[in-house]
């Protein structure tokens, strides 16, 4: 799955819309949408803000493991 793709996934199943995420980290709409689209990459400063936003590790946003929860 692309990284747009799992995004896209994760935002769904957390019943968000883009609207409400673009905020929260602090982009726009139309930045974060290019980031579901796989057209643009966030920053590394987006990617931490997406994983705290959504209650999920780094890891499983970026696709380097299925378990969505963090290590401790």
């Amino acid at each position: 799955m692309t990284f747009g793709g799992r995004l896209r996934e994760i935002r769904s199943g957390k019943h968000s819309t883009q609207k409400q995420v673009a905020d929260a980290v602090g982009v726009t709409v139309r930045n974060y949408q290019r980031y579901e689209a796989d057209e643009q990459r966030p920053a590394f400063e987006v990617l931490i803000a997406l994983a705290d936003f959504f209650d999920i590790s780094l890891d499983y946003l970026v696709g380097r493991t299925d378990n969505p929860k963090f290590y401790r």
